[in-house]
């Protein structure tokens, strides 16, 4: 008998590596976490609304990042905020209701005010959607501002103190 998920996260159903990530890139954390499809989360026809990926890769992110040692409600505190300021999603498969789902997510480049992420949807192995996005770090007036050293050195893919994972 298939182990019950709850929607959102549990602790048994995430994982943080350092390896080489699902398009053959540079090795990098790869964040996972499972999820189950709400029926509130999907269409007329039982299907994932589209819109509703780009929660699962927020929650994704910021899962990532707790995963990772780093809170990104003290960012905030500390007067910075991550905003999307590029995204590209490839629908290449439909998720339904009560599917379970796994999350991949990894920084694909990071340096100065910039992070990368890519993000992967999944339904037993096969890719049913994927995202490329990149978020800027402002300050509360919208300055843009410099990403902590220390986020640049952990999610550097090259484990350089800045660089791509990009192919």
């Amino acid at each position: 008998m298939e182990a019950p998920v709850e929607r959102g996260w549990q602790a048994g159903d995430i994982a943080a590596t350092r390896e080489v990530p699902p398009n053959g890139a540079a090795p990098c954390h790869v964040f996972r976490m499972t999820v189950r499809v709400g029926y509130h989360e999907t269409d007329g026809q039982r299907r994932v609304h589209h819109a509703n990926y780009l929660n699962y890769f927020e929650q994704s992110r910021v899962e990532m990042l707790r995963a990772a040692g780093f809170d990104y409600r003290r960012l905030e505190d500390e007067g910075l905020m991550l905003v999307i300021s590029e995204l590209n999603v490839r629908y290449r498969g439909a998720a339904e209701f009560d599917d379970i789902l796994q999350i991949s997510t990894w920084v694909t480049n990071v340096r100065g005010a910039r992070i990368a992420h890519h993000h992967q949807v999944a339904r037993d192995g096969q890719v049913l959607v994927e995202c490329d996005l990149i978020c800027g770090c402002i300050d509360a007036t919208g300055k843009v501002r410099r990403l902590p050293p220390n986020w640049v050195r952990h999610f550097a893919p090259d484990g350089t103190s800045g660089g791509s994972a990009e192919p």
